[in-house]
């Protein structure tokens, strides 16, 4: 349906990948569509894909399909003052790009890793202004003592038996360096590919970071 709509345009289908994604250009617009098989016969206007139900029956690509928006909506059910959010995540975002550390793929931090870290200063400064923000996100993960982990939430176990991040129980999470938790059933670590190299990378850039702002506080 897609390929024959004039509208799109370099469509690659990637359905072995771990999240099963569409990607391709909507009027020159990148979009990464994801795809989750759910077990209903029919997908009703009002699914609610927060109710932890709906991943009953459904596989391990389903899941992770269905957590990208699942924990997009927790994320700003969870944040004191969304409109700090959105900008603060503009900001990081932007600096993330523009310094060389925003990359998943290369062991760095995506969307959603930077999503979870702006939410928790958040939540720890809930009346601070976006430019204090900045500053205190830059001291806090400077000196943050990884690899404890960033959380929004406490970790449910829920009640469908999924595997949920555990370095107690699960040997591979052990080994995880930068540990950024997503907030939705099954809590997952998100940032799996930081490595000890990229860790180190990142915190120094969040020094440089927090220097700057005290620079321009001091300044001020």
């Amino acid at each position: 349906m897609l390929a024959e709509m004039p509208e799109v345009s370099e469509l690659h289908p990637v359905p072995d990948a771990h999240v099963p994604v569409l990607v391709f250009k909507l009027c020159g617009v990148s979009i990464d569509l994801l795809y989750a098989n759910l077990a209903h016969v029919v997908i009703p206007d009002d699914l609610d894909l927060s109710q932890d139900s709906i991943l009953h029956n459904v596989d391990e690509q389903a899941v992770s399909s269905l957590n990208g928006c699942r924990v997009t909506d927790q994320i700003l059910r969870l944040v004191p003052n969304i409109p700090s959010f959105r900008t603060i995540l503009r900001f990081m975002r932007y600096w993330g790009k523009r310094r060389g550390v925003y990359s998943n793929v290369i062991g760095f931090l995506g969307g959603i890793n930077w999503a979870i870290l702006v939410a928790r200063i958040c939540q720890l400064y809930p009346n601070a202004s976006p430019s204090m923000l900045i500053s205190r996100f830059f001291r806090v993960y400077s000196q943050w003592k990884w690899p404890n982990p960033v959380t929004l939430c406490h970790i449910e176990e829920g009640p469908l038996g999924l595997p949920v991040w555990d370095p107690r129980r699960n040997f591979r999470d052990r080994g995880h360096q930068m540990p950024i938790i997503t907030p939705a059933y099954p809590c997952m670590n998100s940032s799996y590919n930081v490595s000890t190299n990229t860790r180190y990378l990142m915190v120094q850039e969040f020094t440089r970071g927090y220097e700057i702002c005290q620079v321009f506080i001091i300044s001020e």
